[in-house]
């Protein structure tokens, strides 16, 4: 069921402490990590504590999460020092998500070379 942990979900592992993250931010509803693979200097994860397959999925069912998820990757990048940064929600295999939990790349430290759109 949408908002609730699942057991087969390696983020819901994260969050309930069953698998180490590198934590960054903590707050009642989101959780902010390093990403084990980082794609640039600063490469963090910010997803929330509750389980929504996407962000889509996230955003139509509880949008003020949704948005305190954009916040904290805004705090994230705050706290890393860095101004220029860039935030990416995959939704779907085909679009790179490889996680199936709703979650934001916060991706900084380096000139970002190629533009996605």
């Amino acid at each position: 069921m949408a908002g609730e942990p699942q057991s087969d979900c390696l983020f819901c592992k994260i969050v309930a402490g069953e698998v180490p993250a590198t934590v960054v931010r903590k707050t009642e509803r989101t959780l902010a990590f390093r990403d084990i693979a980082p794609k640039a200097p600063v490469h963090v994860l910010v997803i929330p504590h509750a389980h929504y397959p996407n962000a889509a999925e996230l955003a139509a069912a509880e949008p003020a999460l949704a948005g305190e998820l954009l916040a904290e990757a805004g705090a994230v990048a705050r706290d890393e020092g860095i101004e220029d940064y860039r935030l990416i929600f995959n939704t779907g295999a085909g679009a790179g998500q490889t996680v199936f939990h709703a979650h934001v790349h916060v991706l900084g430290g380096r000139h970002m070379t190629e533009s996605m759109v």
